[in-house]
């Protein structure tokens, strides 16, 4: 079940209206400390929906909550779960969002 809400989730992490993507960010956010490792399923899906677009946004408050994110997950979840996805991104990224996967992978 964790799939199919996360599933429908992650197209709010996409949104074209900056104010429903900022929430989704922000909220995504909130989320992440009460789910811990249970959100091993969903991890691969989660971390590309959170870091394209909006690490490289323009828009200040939205690049803010996608940084929050990322902050949030290396918090909370074990780092050798979000190795992989984030070495996968940092790969193919460019510009901010580059930068600061590696930066969080170093």
């Amino acid at each position: 079940i964790l799939f199919q809400i996360f599933d429908a989730f992650k197209s709010r992490l996409h949104d074209s209206n900056s104010k429903v993507n900022q929430a989704a960010l922000e909220s995504m956010h909130k989320m992440i400390p009460l789910l811990k490792d249970n959100l091993l399923p969903v991890i691969n899906m989660l971390i590309p929906a959170v870091v394209d677009n909006n690490l490289n946004s323009k828009n200040p408050r939205i690049y803010a909550a996608a940084t929050n994110v990322i902050q949030a997950l290396c918090q909370h979840l074990d780092n050798y779960l979000l190795l992989q996805p984030f070495c996968t991104k940092a790969q193919f990224l460019n510009g901010k969002a580059k930068q600061d996967m590696t930066e969080k992978l170093a």
